[in-house]
């Protein structure tokens, strides 16, 4: 079997291999691209969503034609106060992000329903024994061998649905905490798409990676009653469970995701340490890619390393948030942080979620009482107390 070359072979075509090979058309339109993906859509199954500021007009420029709908606000719901904030907010679904991606690469450069077997930095081989020569090849295939990471989880289960009369919400709920404490911190989150039509996300920050969807399900369904809303339809269900990380050994985590293969998205780390938010990053790093994408497959690689390692390196306080998160706070008080949280200046919120917290930010997140017990956050900023949990989906169930 003859080998397929181009410029750049990009595996795997969910949100970071997705946003790299937009970002290279639109900036370096004489590259020939491959972008290989497993399933036969692009970008699985999702609804991913960003603040206006977290990626910039660049970024917004590029995410744009994927954009499914967007708010001049937000709000959040918590037990003892309510807010409603200005920053901008849109959302992506997959379908949507599939058609953005096809339209602008010619059919040749997409490559569905393939499955990598090996890489290296300049090849891949498939199973069906077709092999890959590019001058770079970028492995973003999704996360992989979590056991070098500690912390815990962030958990979901989303439905769209249709309504058999409009809903009555002008703006998402980021996040409505005043639903009962179960498993962790829990909220809902909802997207207004239309007048009758809202994407209702049930979201645990929790010890345990393993989802009963059933439970989840009738969940959002006792939602949808409380708000008085009469559901005809689900027209669209997804689930995930995204790491939500305190620490760990980068070394190992980064030799563990490959071998002198160029890195990105999730495998290469590339995700908020407290949220798992990783649209910022990814936009970030596709425009970065785009910026370097004269480089060989080994100068690629290396870069990767190196973006990666800067990463990891600056979100110290953001791991350190998560083991306070997870180590200090009670599971059932952790909506407590998010609610203390949330009545600090907006444009800090902001920073905070675009991954570019400023030292006085720092200051001020940690400043005055905190919301939880004293002597167990010096413990888990100390490194005294119980070892951090591991983090693993060996064993995790979904229903």
């Amino acid at each position: 079997m003859s080998a397929r070359h181009c410029d750049i072979a990009i595996l795997g075509g969910g949100l970071a291999g997705g946003l790299i090979a937009l970002a290279l058309a639109r900036h370096r339109p004489d590259l020939s691209l491959l972008l290989v993906e497993q399933d036969a859509r692009l970008g699985g199954n999702h609804v991913w969503s960003f603040f206006g500021s977290d990626v910039g007009k660049a970024g917004r420029e590029l995410l744009g034609p994927a954009v499914a709908a967007a708010w001049a606000g937000y709000e959040v719901r918590f037990p003892a106060f309510e807010r409603t904030l200005g920053t901008s907010y849109y959302a992506m679904t997959s379908d949507r992000f599939d058609r953005t991606i096809r339209a602008a690469l010619p059919a040749q450069a997409i490559l569905s329903e393939a499955r990598v077997l090996a890489t290296s930095a300049t090849s891949a081989t498939l199973t069906d024994g077709q092999r890959i020569e590019a001058r770079a090849v970028i492995d973003a295939r999704g996360i992989r061998n979590l056991g070098h990471l500690t912390g815990g989880w962030q958990k979901f289960l989303g439905q769209r649905l249709k309504l058999k009369a409009p809903h009555g919400i002008e703006r998402p709920v980021i996040m409505d905490a005043t639903v009962e404490q179960l498993d962790g911190y829990r909220f809902v989150y909802v997207l207004p798409f239309s007048e009758d039509e809202v994407f209702v996300e049930d979201t645990y920050y929790s010890d345990s990676a393993t989802i009963d969807r059933d439970a989840l399900a009738g969940r959002i369904a006792e939602y949808a009653r409380r708000r008085g809303w009469s559901v005809d339809s689900v027209v669209h269900e997804e689930q995930g469970v995204l790491p939500v990380v305190s620490g760990g050994d980068f070394d190992a985590f980064w030799r563990s995701t490959g071998k002198d293969t160029a890195r990105a998205g999730t495998r290469a780390g590339l995700f908020h340490a407290v949220t798992s938010y990783s649209v910022p990053d990814a936009v970030r790093y596709a425009m970065a890619i785009a910026r370097r994408a004269d480089c060989s497959g080994d100068e690629l690689a290396k870069y990767s390393e190196q973006y990666a390692r800067t990463h990891w390196k600056n979100s110290i306080f953001l791991r350190h948030l998560t083991a306070m998160l997870f180590g200090a706070a009670a599971p059932m008080d952790r909506y407590r942080v998010l609610e203390r949280f949330y009545r600090l200046d907006e444009r800090l919120v902001e920073r905070f979620y675009a991954g570019r917290t400023t030292l006085r930010d720092k200051i001020r997140i940690l400043s005055g009482k905190p919301p939880v017990p004293v002597l167990a956050a010096m413990r888990v900023l100390g490194g005294f107390g119980e070892k951090p949990q591991a983090l693993s989906l060996a064993g995790t169930r979904t229903k």
